[in-house]
């Protein structure tokens, strides 16, 4: 259970995670532009701007986006 808004979690893990929401803990950092993020997964995410890689293809009209939410918006 989170001490500051009470809600309940399943496991230890998770709950150490969300808590990086109430000090705005961001401890996964991008070297090339200094940008912080809260886990892995959306730093690898967010490199992708940099490297250039846009693996999400429309099927429509070709253009292709870095991020599978950008696709979806299109």
């Amino acid at each position: 259970k989170c001490d500051q808004c009470k809600k309940r979690f399943q496991s230890s893990a998770c709950i150490l995670r969300h808590r990086q929401i109430h000090t705005d803990e961001r401890p996964f950092l991008c070297h090339e532009c200094g940008m912080g993020c809260r886990d892995n997964s959306h730093l690898v995410r967010h490199q992708c701007i940099h490297i250039g890689e846009r693996p999400y293809e429309c099927r429509e009209c070709g253009n292709s986006f870095s991020h599978s939410s950008a696709l979806t918006q299109h």
